[in-house]
């Protein structure tokens, strides 16, 4: 059994109209809500493995709220630029190079993919947007990540800040 949580980047900084957009900050809700949403994944108990993130400076960010909660160290965290913006084939590839000794993996990028992902998984609910700093949970029972499936695994999860504010 492996288990996936997307984690959509916290909110992102405006501030400066003239950096890139794959260099944007995190504004100050986004630091307020990346440790209040790594609190709340810790207290389900589960046990990351690994982190995967996009290389923009939002969602590594975003990452580091939630590898400093879990006590994660910086070599389990893959950077990975095809995260950025990524679609959900793309996002499917990446799991797939995912190593096979990590059962649970934090994913860290963007929308509109992440949205995209979460409606691809068996589920009983339509997502119409997943908000930013938010996770969605999902397993399938497979034993290599190179036979994942966004359309075999069941979407499990699904908590945003305003949950919990």
């Amino acid at each position: 059994m492996k288990s996936l949580f997307f984690i959509r980047h916290a909110k992102s900084s405006w501030a400066e109209p003239y950096l890139s957009d794959h260099e944007r900050p995190l504004n100050t809700r986004g630091r307020r809500d990346a440790p209040l949403m790594a609190q709340r994944l810790l207290s389900t108990k589960i046990s990351p493995d690994g982190l995967m993130v996009s290389s923009a400076k939002r969602a590594k960010k975003t990452a580091k709220y939630f590898r400093d909660a879990f006590s994660i160290d910086k070599d389990q965290v893959l950077i990975q630029d095809e995260l950025y913006h990524a679609s959900p084939k793309t996002i499917e590839r990446a799991i797939r190079q995912l190593p096979d000794k990590w059962s649970t993996v934090l994913i860290f990028g963007h929308n509109p993919g992440f949205t995209d992902v979460a409606n691809a998984l068996k589920n009983d609910q339509y997502i119409g947007n997943v908000p930013t700093c938010g996770i969605v949970g999902a397993t399938i029972d497979v034993k290599k990540w190179k036979d994942f499936e966004l359309e075999k695994a069941r979407r499990t999860a699904f908590l945003y800040p305003k949950q919990v504010t």
